[in-house]
């Protein structure tokens, strides 16, 4: 009786991490839903802020502009004539929409060989990662979300670049805004 709990408790736990959380839009509701005995995703972003110096609001922000949290995020599909499915726009994938090149960099550069990209702690580790080398490459300041995401999605050579598009610079925006936030949302619950 004891081990069929243990099982059904588990596929739960395991079922509910597989799909976004369903308040995304609220940081102090992510956590909450997400802090668990197997999985807890505020411990795991707070130790990215201590390790990489990024706040949990930035880290989070770009992974809700990039994936909208959900573990499986794909960008869209290429379509020859219009109907016949061929290939994704780019290799992007997971929580933090991380290109296959630059994630073998991260685990090569980090040791984390057997990170996952749809595994929350990894991501978010990912995106840490990714936002100081922005700091040390770019001389982009920490605490910069606009920027940090602008180097995030162009490359830190596209964002040496300086050419970005509208739609880059309205999700810089828009992960700056959320940054903002979230910010103020985990002041008043605490975490």
């Amino acid at each position: 009786m004891r081990i069929a709990f243990f099982i059904a408790l588990m596929a739960l736990t395991l079922t509910a991490c597989a799909s976004a959380p369903s308040r995304i839009t609220n940081a102090c509701a992510i956590f909450e839903q997400r802090d668990g005995l197997f999985n807890n995703w505020s411990r795991q972003a707070k130790a990215v802020e201590r390790e990489y110096g990024v706040s949990v609001p930035i880290l989070m922000a770009t992974i809700y502009v990039e994936s909208g949290f959900r573990p499986y995020a794909k960008p869209p599909r290429k379509y020859v004539l219009g109907i016949i499915p061929w290939g994704r726009v780019s290799s992007a994938y997971g929580y933090a929409q991380a290109l296959d090149g630059t994630w073998s960099t991260y685990k090569k550069d980090t040791g984390r060989w057997g990170a996952s990209r749809s595994d929350f702690g990894d991501a978010i580790h990912f995106v840490g990662w990714y936002h100081n080398q922005s700091h040390v490459k770019n001389g982009i300041p920490l605490s910069d979300s606009y920027n940090l995401y602008l180097a995030y999605y162009s490359g830190q050579a596209g964002y040496e670049r300086g050419q970005f598009s509208s739609g880059t610079r309205q999700a810089a925006q828009k992960s700056a805004g959320m940054a903002a936030r979230y910010e103020a949302q985990l002041r008043r619950c605490g975490y």
